[in-house]
C-alpha cells in the first residue's frame, strides 16, 4: 500500500517528532512550509491542497497538528487576535479536511488525527480562545468518524499535555519547568518523540479499528 502523511507544523517541536516516526515507517511525507501553505490565509490553504488535488497526489493520513496559542484573558482578546487563533487553529484544518477527504474517499482508505490540546480536557485563565478551538477541532473529529467510517476512514484527536519542545525550553527557564513538571502526576513534560508514537499508531495502518476519540497524553495531568 501507498503511504503518505501530510503532516501540518513538522519543522519543530511535536510535528517535527511525528514526521520523523512516519519516515521512519516508510511515509512519503508532505509537509508545507507557511511560505507554501499559510494557515492564517484561507486562500492559501485551498490554493495548497487544489494543487495537491490537481497532481493525484495520493494521501494516506493528515495529520493537522500546526497551531498557535496566544494566552489572553477574554476580555482583552483583541479581535484581530481571535479571528487569527480560530483560522489558523480550528477553520483551515476543516478547510484541509473539506478539500482532501474525497481522496481518501476514493481509495476507501484513511487515517486523519487532529491535534488537540490539555486544554480541550481541561482549562485555565486565559486560554478561552484556544480552548474554544481546540473542543471545536474534536467536535469535528467525533462527526467525521461517523461520516468518514463507512469508507474505511478512521478520525481521532490526540490531546498533548505539557511537553519539552523546543519552545517551553525557549519560553520557561529549568526551574519554571520544573515547577510545571511537580504538577504533573509522573512528575515530568512529555518528550516529543512519545506524543509522535501516538499520533503515529491512530494515522497508521497499525490502527484499525479507534476512531472518534479524544485522547490525552498527559502524564495524568487532567486525571487530577
Amino acid at each position: 500500500m501507498q503511504k503518505t502523511a501530510l503532516i501540518t507544523g513538522a519543522s519543530r517541536g511535536i510535528g517535527k517528532a511525528t514526521r520523523e516516526i512516519y519516515e521512519e515507517h516508510g511515509y512519503e511525507i508532505i509537509a508545507p512550509s507557511r511560505a507554501e501553505m499559510d494557515l492564517s490565509d484561507p486562500q492559501s490553504v485551498t490554493a495548497y491542497c487544489d494543487s495537491l488535488i490537481s497532481k493525484g497526489t495520493h494521501i494516506s493520513t493528515i495529520v493537522n497538528n500546526a497551531g498557535i496559542n496566544e494566552i489572553n484573558e477574554i476580555d482583552k482578546v483583541p479581535y484581530e487576535e481571535m479571528r487569527r487563533m480560530l483560522q489558523v487553529d480550528l477553520e483551515s484544518p476543516i478547510l484541509i479536511l473539506n478539500k482532501l477527504v474525497p481522496l481518501m474517499k476514493e481509495q476507501s482508505y484513511g487515517r486523519i488525527v487532529n491535534i488537540g490540546s490539555i486544554w480541550a480536557v481541561v482549562s485555565k485563565p486565559g486560554r478561552a480562545m484556544y480552548s474554544a478551538a481546540k473542543n471545536g477541532i474534536h467536535g469535528i473529529t467525533n462527526a467525521l468518524a461517523l461520516e468518514l467510517g463507512p469508507h474505511g476512514i478512521l478520525v481521532n484527536t490526540v490531546c498533548p499535555g505539557f511537553t519539552l519542545t523546543e519552545l517551553t525550553r525557549k519560553n520557561n527557564t529549568e526551574e519554571e519547568i520544573a515547577a510545571i513538571s511537580d504538577g504533573i502526576p509522573l512528575r515530568r513534560m512529555a518528550e516529543p518523540e512519545e506524543i509522535a508514537r501516538l499520533i503515529y499508531y491512530l494515522g497508521s495502518h497499525e490502527n484499525t479499528y479507534i476512531t472518534g476519540q479524544k485522547i490525552a497524553i498527559d502524564g495524568g495531568y487532567s486525571a487530577q
